[in-house]
């Protein structure tokens, strides 16, 4: 399973990637907009730090100007992936751009319906947002099951399954249980990752035990 961070936020994705755990970056518009930076220059800054996939996502809607932004983004540097929504002009700006050797993101998905589409259009990965579903009293971690589900009975799919908007850590367990390809996780819950009360008791006793060697290392 490879882990992207959902943030636009540099100082967290170079703390982060010096962990090695670091395989790609998401962001949005919306995250973006916190960093309180230009756009273009978080991109490719985000680009200099992560060697792997960073998904940068076009702000319009019709297919024609999602397809110039989308070229645009690509231009920044060679690891961009352009990120579209699943729409009738988002999956076309996918099918164009995957024509052209632009990787694709395509986000906002909430039904295995969707994902098929995204999948029949090219798209290098779909995002379904399992933490907005499970607002709503629906299962999102049920979806990407059947999103594996269907894409592992067609072999023509070659669309990864980036499971977003991810609250905590069991939706990164179940979704390496169910088979996901990606998890994209915003910081604070990939520190989480690490949190286990009893490493923290037995780290505390074994340097108790340490300090009553009297002994150093260096």
């Amino acid at each position: 399973m490879k882990f992207f961070v959902d943030t636009a936020d540099i100082a967290e994705i170079r703390d982060l990637a010096a962990t090695g755990l670091v395989d790609g970056v998401t962001t949005n518009p919306s995250l973006v907009a916190k960093s309180g930076r230009k756009f273009l220059d978080v991109v490719k800054e985000i680009c200099e730090v992560i060697p792997g996939p960073v998904s940068a996502e076009v702000a319009a809607v019709d297919h024609a100007t999602m397809l110039g932004e989308g070229r645009k983004l690509a231009k920044i540097a060679h690891n961009v992936v352009v990120k579209v929504p699943l729409t009738p002009d988002g999956l076309k700006t996918c099918k164009a751009l995957r024509a052209e050797g632009t990787k694709v993101n395509v986000t906002l998905c909430f039904s295995p319906a969707q994902a098929i589409l995204a999948a029949k259009a090219g798209a290098s990965y779909v995002s379904p947002f399992v933490g907005r579903l499970d607002d709503v009293g629906v299962d999102g971690m049920g979806l990407i099951g059947d999103i594996v589900q269907i894409y592992d009975s067609y072999p023509e799919f070659e669309t990864e399954v980036l499971v977003a908007s991810v609250r905590h850590p069991m939706h990164v367990v179940v979704a390496g249980k169910l088979g996901a390809d990606v998890v994209t996780l915003p910081p604070p819950v990939l520190r989480q990752m690490f949190n286990h009360p009893l490493t923290d008791m037995g780290l505390a006793a074994f340097l108790a035990d340490w300090a009553k060697t009297g002994q150093s290392i260096v």
